[in-house]
């Protein structure tokens, strides 16, 4: 016997009951996908908007506060840019969830 011959006979042909199996373990795979939602890879636009509001949320007051941090060092204010920086960017954020709101999720 060769190396990279099986011990399977090539001239048998295969079992007529497996390839059923097959056939019905793909349709119930397909099935589901399409049941679970994962056919198709893109993540429904209601998820995106709400990684986006939660994006806003963190990002402005953090960002603003960052911000009026490196203002406060420089001009010798501290605290008080960085309190109004932050407000200003949580009012920001407050601004952009309401536009995101505004967009219709399909």
């Amino acid at each position: 016997m060769a190396e990279k011959e099986t011990a399977q006979d090539p001239f048998v042909a295969e079992d007529s009951r497996l390839e059923s199996l097959e056939e019905r373990l793909q349709a119930a795979q397909r099935a589901e996908e399409i049941r679970s939602g994962k056919r198709n890879k893109v993540p429904a636009k209601g998820y995106s908007q709400g990684n986006r509001v939660l994006a806003e949320m963190i990002g402005g007051p953090v960002g603003g506060g960052v911000i009026g941090w490196l203002l406060d060092l420089w001009f010798n204010t501290f605290p008080w840019l960085m309190l109004a920086m932050m407000f200003l960017g949580f009012a920001v954020g407050i601004r952009n969830v309401f536009r995101i709101a505004k967009e219709r999720p399909e």
